[in-house]
């Protein structure tokens, strides 16, 4: 049977930032959207309440500042090589981060089959973002079994990675999951851990013996 391998995104595949901070550090922004990071974490803000303020400080932004921001961005190390190992194994990859959608779907340049962010507008933003398209702790379980259904997966074929409060739900709902330089929010709920800067040796921890 195939497994569904599940990536967030902030902390995850990003070191120790946000899509968000690395956004605003190319406005100049950076430390009012590390502050709103820290609220959001702290649950005194929900995920509406943070797109629509990261909206509001975004106004001017340009697609050329939104490539740049991924292009600088401090990645893990081999994302691209651990996402072609587990197409070559007949496995599927997929993204789900509460971050920007216009931000998380550059990703499926680098071979992802799924990426999914909260739902804003194009850039340069003509329109306020929509409350209902933003994302959830919850929401991730939920887009998680929308992709079992269409890959023809189960739960119970899935691996998770993240590093916070907001995958708590999704580790919860799935077999194995892999605590990615975790705060600890994630303690004793995920079945592996990792900490480190390359992706390739979180993956070796869950991937198919040889």
């Amino acid at each position: 049977m195939a497994r569904l391998h599940l990536f967030d995104l902030d902390g995850t595949l990003l070191h120790g930032t946000t899509a968000p901070v690395e956004i605003s550090r190319q406005l100049g922004r950076e430390a009012e959207t590390v502050a709103l990071d820290r609220a959001i974490a702290e649950g005194r803000i929900g995920p509406p309440e943070y797109a629509t303020r990261v909206h509001d400080l975004w106004a001017d932004l340009t697609e050329a500042q939104v490539r740049a921001a991924f292009e600088a961005a401090p990645w893990l190390a081999r994302i691209r090589e651990v996402w072609a190992e587990i197409r070559n194994t007949g496995d599927y990859c997929a993204v789900v981060s509460l971050s920007p959608s216009f931000f998380v779907e550059r990703l499926l340049g680098w071979g992802a089959h799924a990426a999914y962010g909260s739902r804003f507008p194009s850039v340069p933003f003509t329109e306020p973002v929509d409350p209902a398209g933003v994302l959830s702790a919850p929401a991730k379980v939920t887009i998680a079994d929308r992709l079992c259904a269409e890959l023809g997966v189960a739960r119970a074929d899935c691996v998770a990675y993240g590093d916070s409060q907001s995958d708590r739900d999704l580790f919860a709902a799935v077999p194995v999951s892999v605590a990615v330089n975790a705060d600890a929010h994630l303690t004793g709920v995920a079945t592996h851990s990792y900490t480190g800067r390359d992706l390739w040796d979180a993956y070796e921890l869950v991937s198919r013996p040889v």
